[in-house]
């Protein structure tokens, strides 16, 4: 998929130097922290600014992914993108296709005859998303200036530019820098987004559960939620891990290889075989969970309503190969889905009961919801 580059994709020395080189300047460039809640902040006005234009129902998650990737790209590129921008709705709507035809049994079985076609158009569009992103790349390469440093590609060519040791030329070429770029654009955009299409269809689904919106009202008020908030709104932040939970957005994680020989649960396997862990696995554990098929922020909140967290909630999996954006995620999620519930009551449209909305997924590599509309209406 990536010849061995970048990040998700990548093994051994390669994938350890590019993990280590892009934590660091995620967090240099505020992940988790003030500066990525600022620029999040200013994309949720763009967000409710697009959801106000929607008089009637609408689909709501290309827009999700919009703003989602909007927060990498501003990591990435040093800008983010108008949602009117055509290379921009149709670097997201490739990476939706790919992502939904990589959970093929193509990819697991490309040898197959009656796939191969799936193998090949998703191949293509990896090809014309690698053209988007060089000629991204070569734009900010063009204008590079060693004084102003905009954002991770900044960093890189850098790197690059000022790179004595052989060692380190081994790992910082174009190849990572293009795979990596690609690499943390789709996991910026399709998980996150994603996530927040399917808790604004809970919302609408269990309309109950819109109780977050009181707890919203008497804590925070009208002002702009910040991330600070979170620890006084213990049943908004136990909606947020339940969706994360009940979506399972990423059933299974991406791919391991065991470093020596094992036998697990009597079981023998070879050093180097590939794993997949099935994160499904834990977050629909009977054993774990009171109710596991079922919306139930209750999960995550302790009797006096305070909340807890558990063990069993992996939905970033776990180990070397965590979610390396785990916590600008998270900052993601809490302040997306507050501003628009603090502004928006979430229906069903008009005809549909609540019902009638499909909680059934469409299966890739990531499960996202089933093409549906929602109402957005307006709270005074």
């Amino acid at each position: 998929f990536n010849q061995g580059h970048g990040i998700i994709f990548a093994n051994g020395d390669s994938w350890k130097e590019m993990r280590r080189f892009t934590l660091t300047t995620l967090r240099d460039f505020g992940m988790g922290k003030r500066l990525s809640e600022e620029k999040i902040i200013e994309e949720c006005h763009f967000l409710i600014e697009e959801f106000e234009q929607h008089k009637e129902a609408f689909d709501n998650s290309i827009i999700m992914s919009y703003a989602a990737s909007n927060i990498i790209s501003g990591i990435m590129f040093g800008k983010r993108f108008e949602y009117k921008d055509k290379v921009f709705q149709e670097m997201i709507e490739r990476d939706h296709e790919t992502i939904y035809m990589a959970g093929s049994v193509a990819i697991l079985f490309p040898w197959l005859g009656p796939y191969l076609k799936t193998w090949r158009n998703m191949m293509h569009n990896v090809d014309i998303t690698k053209q988007h992103a060089r000629n991204i790349i070569a734009e900010l390469k063009e204008t590079l200036n060693p004084y102003v440093c905009r954002g991770f590609v900044d960093v890189f060519c850098t790197r690059m530019k000022n790179l004595e040791h052989e060692i380190q030329k081994l790992h910082y070429h174009d190849e990572n820098l293009l795979n990596s770029v690609i690499n943390l654009f789709g996991a910026g955009t399709d998980t996150t987004g994603n996530t927040l299409s399917w808790g604004l269809l809970f919302m609408a689904k269990y309309p109950q559960i819109q109780q977050v919106q009181e707890e919203l009202s008497r804590v925070v008020g009208v002002r702009q939620v910040q991330t600070e908030d979170r620890k006084n709104l213990p049943f908004v932040n136990a909606v947020i891990h339940e969706t994360q939970r009940l979506s399972n957005i990423l059933p299974m994680a991406i791919l391991h290889q065991t470093s020596k020989d094992i036998t697990f649960q009597g079981y023998f396997i070879q050093k180097g075989t590939a794993v997949l862990p099935l994160l499904t696995s834990v977050l629909y554990d009977e054993t774990e969970w009171e109710t596991p098929n079922t919306f139930n922020p209750s999960h995550f909140l302790d009797e006096e309503g305070n909340f807890v967290k558990r063990d069993a909630f992996l939905p970033f999996s776990a180990g070397r190969r965590v979610c390396l954006g785990e916590g600008l995620a998270r900052m993601e999620l809490f302040l997306f889905f507050t501003s628009l519930l603090q502004r928006f009551r979430f229906t069903p449209p008009p005809g549909i009961s609540e019902d009638e909305l499909d909680l059934k997924p469409v299966v890739g590599f990531t499960l996202r919801p089933t093409p549906h509309r929602l109402c957005a209406v307006r709270r005074h």
